[in-house]
């Protein structure tokens, strides 16, 4: 405990998990700029570093870049990142209410709470987490990917056959470019740019950042209800009652999924907001903006970061694109991930658990001072704020690949989400489709390979067997439902 301690409390690892907490934040809030950009073009700053205040700073970009995306998720309907998507069906619905300081005091203390709960779960049972990941192949990753993708009939709000049609649409987008399997290029339409498919993030930002300048010109001079401001920015006892059991469901939701290997934040918030939606008394409220809509998805994502920690340093296997960065600074550090590491370098794996304790606790602090500052941007005028958001969103998809295409397929995707949200489709479910689709379809069929076109590999496998009967429960209750409310009122008529 001393040696952790003496390592952690250092000025240059205190201030270098600061910085990368501010950083992660601020490039979780640029459109377009994920916590993956953050890691990649910040790792070189740990070259001449030791080892601890290094991979702390990475560690604080990842945790702060997570919870930096709920900021404009919640205040102007952009996530900024992909793992805040689910936020912005409660988060903005806040805001236009005047309650964008609650909605960020809210996201803030789930964000921090579901760190602490992963980051709890990683120092107890790491090893133990990391062996479960094992078992996970080709048909439980298509298993729990049909899982994430029946969320769609509960997201899809009133309107069930409009967001399974919206859903099958993103489905359509995520097979665009070269087959996994077989290596074909499909659905192109002879463009080289098309080949790798359709990158995720500027079809987000066009779909509900650009989508909502192009409806919010429509009211340019109409002025939205001010924010109220909060003296205390931590949220009510009430909030805090109602959120308490959902952080901590949405923690080791995000927890267990963050070890699969291929799965992410942005998949854990749908689960975790489509879980608290299906356990609550008032499913109904769920979109019109309440706390369990937002406390859901935040704790969830942000459990991820801990979650996919586990399999990096017990197992060497990064968890996602963030961890598959840190593995290379790891290795630079002369650091082997593995179970020999808790061996040979015990001190220094817990100082990494401490430090990532400590991240989170940044992030809280940072979100509680900034608040107010935040919380500004909807007081700026929308005839200023709608240009700077439109110049945000065409930077943020250019610098993805420095191509001027994603800028393109930006557009098309805001102009197809304006006319859908015309139209009252949900632009929810095409992004849910669009992260799972290819994960979904890849795996089935690699599973088919493996079992040589048998099905029992489906349905032999505890794990996967579990999934796909949760998967198929959620289809077909909404279905019943409909179907029983249908012959209640028809009763009710003829009474």
């Amino acid at each position: 405990m001393l040696a952790i301690l003496s390592n952690l409390f250092q000025p240059i690892v205190i201030l270098s998990t600061l910085g990368g907490v501010i950083m992660g934040i601020a490039f979780g809030a640029m459109p377009g700029l994920t916590s993956t950009m953050g890691v990649c073009l910040l790792m070189p700053l740990t070259f001449g570093m030791d080892a601890a205040p290094g991979l702390l700073m990475l560690i604080g970009i990842f945790c702060g870049a997570l919870y930096g995306g709920s900021i404009t998720a919640c205040l102007i309907n952009t996530p900024g990142t992909p793992s805040a998507a689910a936020t912005v069906l409660d988060g903005y619905p806040m805001t236009l209410r005047g309650e964008a300081a609650r909605a960020l005091g809210i996201s803030t203390v789930s964000s921090f709470a579901g760190g602490i709960i992963s980051g709890t779960v990683m120092i107890l049972i790491a090893r133990r987490l990391a062996m479960l990941s094992l078992s996970f192949s080709a048909p439980e990753t298509f298993a729990l990917a049909f899982f994430g993708l029946s969320i769609i009939a509960s997201i899809s709000g009133k309107n069930l056959v409009k967001g399974l049609m919206a859903g099958c649409m993103g489905i359509l987008l995520s097979m665009i470019g070269i087959d996994n399997i077989t290596a074909f290029t499909r659905y192109n339409f002879g463009s080289v740019f098309l080949s790798k498919g359709l990158s995720f993030i500027p079809v987000l930002v066009g779909l509900f950042a650009l989508s909502q300048c192009f409806l919010t010109c429509e009211e340019l001079f109409v002025e939205r209800p001010k924010a109220k401001k909060m003296k205390n920015p931590f949220p009510s006892k009430e909030d805090m009652k109602t959120i308490l059991p959902t952080i901590i469901r949405g923690g080791l939701t995000g927890t267990f999924i963050g070890i699969i290997p291929g799965a992410g934040g942005d998949i854990s918030a749908f689960i975790s907001y489509d879980m608290e939606r299906r356990f609550s008394k008032h499913p109904e409220k769920f979109g019109t903006g309440i706390p369990e809509g937002i406390a859901a998805p935040e704790s969830s994502n942000n459990g991820t970061t801990g979650g996919a920690l586990i399999p990096l340093l017990t197992l060497g296997i990064p968890g996602d694109a963030n961890t598959a960065i840190m593995l290379g600074a790891l290795q630079m550090h002369n650091m082997t991930p593995g179970p020999s590491l808790f061996l040979t370098k015990l001190a220094d794996v817990h100082t990494i658990f401490a430090g990532f304790m400590l991240a989170n606790v940044f992030v809280l602090l940072l979100g509680m001072l900034g608040q107010n500052m935040f919380v500004k941007i909807v007081s700026v005028p929308k005839r200023i704020l709608i240009p700077v958001i439109m110049v945000m969103c065409a930077v943020g998809s250019f610098s993805i690949n420095n191509n001027f295409y994603d800028v393109l397929v930006m557009f098309i995707a805001g102009v197809i989400g304006y006319f859908l949200t015309k139209g009252g489709f949900p632009l929810s479910p095409i992004v849910l489709a669009l992260i799972l689709g290819q994960m979904c379809e890849g795996n089935l069929r690699r599973s088919l390979v493996m079992s040589q076109g048998g099905i029992s590999i489906f349905y032999t496998r505890p794990i996967c067997a579990l999934f796909l009967v949760l998967g198929t429960a959620a289809i077909v209750w909404p279905l019943v439902k409909g179907a029983r409310n249908y012959l209640i009122g028809r009763k009710g008529g003829r009474a």
